[in-house]
């Protein structure tokens, strides 16, 4: 049964799971239809951090169109423009015993495509989650829902895993940004023009 968290908690997920080795993170959303006329276009993100809280090069940022990591250990498996339907909208692969020792956080975010031009935000946007499962047995592990706490960011940072001690631990964050995914890459480090 799968740990569900709340906004700040942390847990093991590693330690608690012997023997893991490859994830699939999943993330999903539902966009409220009565609010606005344009479509939405939202995507997931990941940043892979060293220590010091950016990235090595902008080949750490994995999207829809770069979405293989360098060491091949993150995979993202493509872009969905509408989410529609259940389940994940888009998600990442990860084997965690490939992902560069350098790499001390993997952070997952969601950003709303063209918000601005389309006068969208995450206000319009509802049943957001991550969901971490083990990609051999399809268990779910760890489920993050969102809440709906968002009003007028166009960005938001949902949830880490970082190393410790040698186990890979998750953190359920939560947190939005104005200013979308130039914000986002500008605090990370990557240059997005």
């Amino acid at each position: 049964m799968a740990v569900s968290l709340a906004k700040g908690q942390k847990v093991d997920l590693t330690k608690t799971n012997p023997g893991l080795t490859k994830i699939r993170v999943g993330l999903g959303w539902d966009t409220n239809k009565y609010d606005g006329q344009a479509d939405f276009d939202l995507d997931a993100e990941v940043f892979l951090l060293a220590g010091n809280e950016k990235v090595r090069s902008d080949a750490d940022f994995i999207f829809y169109n770069q979405p293989t990591s360098v060491d091949g250990a993150v995979v993202h498996q493509g872009d969905n423009r509408t989410g529609e339907g259940d389940g994940d909208d888009e998600s990442i692969n990860i084997q965690l015993g490939g992902v560069d020792s350098a790499i001390e956080k993997i952070r997952f975010t969601v950003t709303i495509d063209d918000a601005e031009t389309r006068n969208q935000n995450f206000g319009q946007v509802s049943n957001a989650f991550i969901r971490i499962v083990n990609a051999d047995s399809e268990e779910e592990l760890i489920r993050y829902d969102l809440g709906e706490d968002f009003s007028i960011e166009t960005a938001i940072v949902v949830g880490e895993l970082y190393r410790h001690n040698g186990e890979w631990k998750f953190t359920a964050i939560g947190s939005g940004y104005q200013g979308g995914l130039a914000a986002l890459g500008k605090d990370f480090g990557v240059n997005i023009g």
